[in-house]
């Protein structure tokens, strides 16, 4: 698939806890960002109310907004693409963005297979999404990645010390974005 626009380095994902936040967020990302509209905890119309005006923030700073649901709702409202595991990613679907999420080489090697344009490899560090939970640490996360066909977005426990530390070109946060963009 040729993309109209470059993939993003730098990527905010939505989230319950980021909420309030994050029309801020948006409009202090660097231009050209991504921005991942989760917002599971919202039903239907609320839910899609909530992308349009997020969406409207995102445009005007020319980020590349990808929607957690299928293509067909993605086309619906305007998404640059979609977002989920690998099998939720087929069929692919021209002119939409596919980003698969892995926690394993398997994910990873499906994702490739099944034509992901890029996968979020998780978790890197210690999350507030699973406190406690198992984490691949750098030189695991490295190791993985290495293994993949496609472009990995590094996801857990990212900041941009964090990103440093890691020395990986692409990353996606939840609190780690939302908290340390707005002034």
């Amino acid at each position: 698939m040729k993309r109209l626009k470059p993939l993003p380095h730098l990527w905010l994902i939505s989230d319950a806890r980021n909420d309030a936040g994050l029309e801020d967020a948006l409009r202090h990302l660097p231009r050209g960002s991504g921005f991942i509209y989760r917002h599971y905890h919202l039903d239907g119309p609320e839910r899609l109310q909530r992308f349009l005006r997020l969406r409207r923030i995102a445009r005007g700073r020319g980020h590349v907004i990808v929607l957690a649901d299928s293509a067909l709702t993605a086309t619906e409202w305007g998404a640059d693409g979609i977002y989920g595991a690998p099998r939720s990613l087929w069929p692919r679907r021209a002119g939409l963005l596919h980003l698969a999420t892995a926690h394993d080489l398997g994910e990873i090697g499906l994702a490739s297979r099944l034509g992901a344009d890029a996968v979020l490899l998780s978790p890197v560090f210690t999350t507030r999404s699973h406190p406690g939970g198992q984490v691949l640490g750098p030189v695991r996360f490295r190791l993985l990645a290495q293994h993949a066909q496609v472009p990995v977005i590094a996801l857990g426990g990212m900041d941009a010390d964090r990103a440093r530390v890691l020395g990986w070109p692409r990353w996606a946060a939840i609190d780690g974005l939302s908290r340390t963009l707005v002034p």
